[in-house]
């Protein structure tokens, strides 16, 4: 993830992204860098414009998420409930045969 961040760090600085770079920038961090995962870094990043990128994430519909994340909580608060009032019934049942 650190040589991620070093690629982010490097395009936002208008720097080169190279193996030689990235490991500079993980090294400046205080981790050992890595070469394997630099030389990896690099070449999955070759034809990606990163600004372009995270142009387009950042326009695109985040929130739409939230609502389906409300959705099975208000049905888990239903059936919370249910069970809830079922109890409360089951126990006025037993207190009731108590009284006969």
């Amino acid at each position: 993830m650190e040589y991620v961040y070093a690629a982010l760090l490097l395009d936002a600085a208008g720097k080169e992204i190279s193996e030689k770079h990235l490991m500079e920038v993980v090294k400046a961090a205080g981790m050992s860098p890595d070469e394997a995962r630099a030389k990896a870094i690099v070449s999955s990043l070759k034809d990606v414009n990163i600004k372009e990128v995270i142009k387009n994430a950042a326009a695109a519909p985040v929130a739409a998420a939230a609502p389906a994340a409300a959705a099975p909580a208000a049905g888990a608060k239903k059936a919370e409930a249910k069970e809830e009032k079922k109890s409360e019934e089951e126990a006025a049942g037993g207190l009731a045969s108590l009284f006969g």
